[in-house]
């Protein structure tokens, strides 16, 4: 009795987030990163996938989620930018110029900032910042490790396990690209007034000035984060962020030979991003869609809205296929309920799997008495009509 309505309706230019995964041209997937992921940081589409969930030794790349619980301490006030931590022993043997790793150059019983250790592990991938940091944070860099794997999976880092806080090589410390890729994300969305940080150039600690190693920084495009990584065994890598306009987009890649390499393939990456992808924004939360046809009702329609904002990430080629779809049965029985899920709209293009979003009852439709539901049936039956 009842039959499927279709409709086909053009595209708006509005503002969303709504997560999907599209299909990249197969050019895409030409990196000589041995891992890497391209994703837009607004919608969470991923543009390019090489093994993007490959257990991998992320190196001193982990020390975005050291930054991130340390970030979350911050914004939730049981921490002060101008808070002091004392640098113990271990933390000046094991992580300082001693051990001849990365390193901030902190002093034993110095009291650093919370604000100087952070653009330490920044922008100088101090490990002895990121010691300091566990131990004053957790006891010990052990237990903070742990936390750092708890609040991972808590954000979805599904194949993440933290052995310590600075990225130093062992055999259970792995990290997935993809990984990487939605903490970068969650780092730029949940803490807003403290990812600048991460575009800092340079900082000076006890009279020893260091560079920021992101050669991204230093191009002119756009780029604003976040770290770079190398161990003998997971190669060089990067997690990088840029921003042209409204779009950004977030890139991870690792196990590259060089540094030149980590300086050149990134950036040809996220120019390919940028040059290939759009977005395309499609409806407000709350905008009518549709008007549904209501069965034995006191109203004959009500509206369908949308409850959330819908933005697409296309390729521009795809830009001209792409179609929305209202689906419901027609009409709709009554009663209905406001805010009552009656249809589906369903969003297809070029390259791109199809993507289906609940529509609700804008308003509530009763059903009508015995003699109403009689009137009603006779004029359905008379003239057609359908309420």
């Amino acid at each position: 009795m009842m039959t499927a309505l279709r409709r086909l309706f053009s595209v708006g230019l509005v503002a969303s987030l709504v997560p999907l995964t599209a299909m990249a041209p197969a050019d895409a997937a030409e990196t000589i990163a041995r891992e890497a992921i391209l994703m837009d940081a607004d919608t969470g589409t991923i543009l390019l996938d090489k093994d993007a969930d490959k257990s991998m030794p992320p190196a001193s790349m982990s020390k975005l989620m050291t930054v991130y619980l340390v970030f979350q301490r911050l914004k939730e006030g049981a921490l002060a930018l101008d808070d002091t931590f004392i640098v113990s022993e271990n933390a000046w043997r094991k992580g300082g110029a001693k051990s001849g790793s990365s390193t901030m150059f902190l002093l034993p019983g110095e009291k650093p900032t919370v604000h100087d250790l952070l653009r330490g592990i920044i922008v100088q991938s101090g490990n002895d910042a990121c010691i300091v940091v566990a131990e004053s944070l957790a006891g010990s860099e052990e237990i903070f490790a742990d936390a750092m794997t708890a609040k991972g999976r808590e954000i979805g880092l599904t194949g993440s396990t933290f052995r310590n806080a600075t990225g130093w090589p062992h055999p259970e410390h792995r990290m997935t690209a993809r990984d990487l890729a939605v903490l970068a994300r969650r780092t730029i969305i949940d803490f807003p007034e403290y990812y600048h940080i991460y575009s800092e150039l340079e900082f000076t600690h006890n009279k020893v000035r260091q560079r920021n190693r992101n050669p991204l920084l230093y191009k002119g495009m756009g780029a604003d984060g976040l770290k770079t990584g190398h161990t003998s065994e997971a190669g060089y890598g990067l997690v990088a962020s840029a921003k042209r306009g409204d779009q950004r987009l977030i890139l991870v890649v690792n196990g590259l030979k060089s540094r030149r390499e980590r300086s050149t393939e990134p950036q040809r990456l996220l120019e390919w991003g940028f040059r290939t992808y759009r977005n395309y924004a499609l409806f407000n939360a709350g905008e009518q869609v549709d008007v549904a046809e209501v069965w034995l009702g006191d109203k004959g329609q009500v509206p369908l809205l949308i409850e959330r904002d819908v933005t697409l990430t296309l390729a521009r080629n795809a830009r001209a296929s792409l179609k929305a779809t209202v689906i419901y049965d027609n009409p709709l029985p009554a009663p209905v309920s406001k805010g009552q899920e009656m249809a589906k709209l369903r969003i297809t293009a070029d390259g791109m799997a199809p993507l289906e979003i609940p529509l609700v009852a804008g308003d509530d439709a009763h059903r009508l008495g015995f003699f109403g539901r009689m009137n009603s049936a006779l004029r359905f039956l008379l003239l057609g009509e359908s309420g």
